[in-house]
């Protein structure tokens, strides 16, 4: 079986990779079998030479692989037709912008893997670069606070070498007495979590949080049932929620009414309460002054949240009154972070957390007959044609004839 990591092309440039020299050692002396082309590459993190040095062939010709490893789009044009390829394509919630992407996958006879499908039987997702989206995201939230504030100028976080240079960064300011609020309970509440414990900021429990004062900063982390409530006043549990989010409503502002920096890590479903609205924020109980929002839901649950920022330019300022974009150094504007692509701020560290989880997961699934069903599970299209899983997408593909 031959692998090939593939260049990354699409715009702007990604200098993430699935596989650091590192790993891809790992990966050979545990899989004897396997082969391993580098396409080379001028953008990616790590040099062609550092993959030329662990002894792997380091080429423009990788017509000859079975398997392509990437991570974002790969253009129409660079598709190699009758090969099996593994990147995020952005394709399984029929998102308008790569709906001929997947027609000219199917068109060129490609098995395609999408890094977003590699789940557990039970449909809980086992790789990606979440805990670097929360890492960042934390990080540019302070950040964010400092300018607002002019109380202290953190560099951006893509001009580090690491998570732990971005700790070494955020040791050196002095916070005040605020109190931040995290959501979420997967890999990207874990990521933000990790700065907050690495600043040694206390965390305390949602009541503590909500009724006492403190002379340091201090977070809370909650979760969906802290912040949504059934409407006919039971307590269930979290696959209640998730199951029948329609007879919820948000339980958010009591949060609001405390908070002064919110990080937004949760995973949001369709049919769920907004966390808070754009009338919500009008109210004169609602405290937060910067929001992170590594969640990055375009007009959606976060209310302030109009736009993705970019990584150029990642703050911006929300008018509650007037519900519109203006200078977040206004004193009216609540100050918004929400730049929908942070794992690419620390392509290095990213690029090797996803390496670990691709070489635990995936890579064995070559050579164990799919055992555990991860490949098969995965697969969206084959032989031309979806995969029963992905049928759904049918009209999708049919809207371009």
């Amino acid at each position: 079986m031959k692998f090939a990591i593939i260049k990354e092309r699409k715009n702007p440039p990604d200098r993430r990779v699935v596989f650091s020299p590192t790993e891809l050692v790992k990966a050979k002396k545990r899989f004897p079998a396997a082969q391993f082309k580098i396409e080379s590459s001028d953008i990616r993190v790590f040099k062609d030479k550092e993959y030329s040095a662990e002894g792997f062939e380091v080429t423009d010709t990788i017509s000859d692989c079975d398997v392509m490893i990437g991570v974002k789009e790969v253009p129409i044009e660079a598709l190699i037709a009758n090969k099996s390829y593994f990147f995020f394509s952005h394709t399984i919630k029929k998102q308008p912008y790569n709906q001929k992407l997947l027609k000219a996958i199917l068109d060129k006879n490609i098995t395609l893997y999408d890094h977003e499908t590699i789940v557990k039987a039970n449909g809980v997702r086992l790789i990606g670069f979440g805990r670097y989206a929360g890492v960042v995201g934390a990080y540019n939230g302070f950040r964010a606070w400092g300018l607002k504030f002019d109380r202290w100028n953190l560099p951006k976080a893509n001009t580090l070498e690491d998570q732990i240079a971005l700790i070494a960064q955020l040791n050196k300011i002095e916070l005040p007495n605020i109190k931040i609020l995290l959501t979420g309970s997967g890999k990207v509440a874990g990521g933000a979590q990790e700065i907050l414990d690495a600043m040694d900021i206390k965390q305390v429990d949602v009541d503590t949080y909500l009724n006492e004062s403190f002379n340091e900063p201090i977070y809370c982390k909650i979760d969906v049932l802290n912040y949504n409530k059934r409407k006919d006043g039971r307590i269930l549990d979290n696959q209640d929620f998730f199951n029948y989010p329609e007879v919820y409503d948000s339980n958010f502002m009591r949060f609001a009414k405390v908070t002064d920096y919110f990080i937004a890590g949760h995973f949001y479903g369709n049919g769920a309460p907004f966390l808070y609205t754009r009338e919500d924020v009008k109210s004169p109980n609602f405290n937060i002054k910067v929001v992170a929002d590594v969640s990055c839901d375009v007009d959606g649950p976060v209310a302030t949240t109009l736009r993705a920022s970019t990584i150029a330019d990642p703050i911006y300022g929300y008018d509650p009154e007037t519900e519109s974009e203006i200078d977040f150094k206004d004193d009216k504007a609540i100050t918004v972070m929400a730049v929908d692509n942070l794992p690419c701020e620390l392509p290095k560290d990213a690029s090797e957390g996803f390496g670990e989880l691709f070489l635990e997961h995936v890579i064995p699934a070559f050579f164990n007959n799919d055992a555990d069903g991860i490949l098969d599970r995965a697969k969206i299209t084959e032989n031309g044609k979806l995969t029963p899983r992905f049928a759904y997408l049918q009209d999708y593909v049919d809207g371009l004839e």
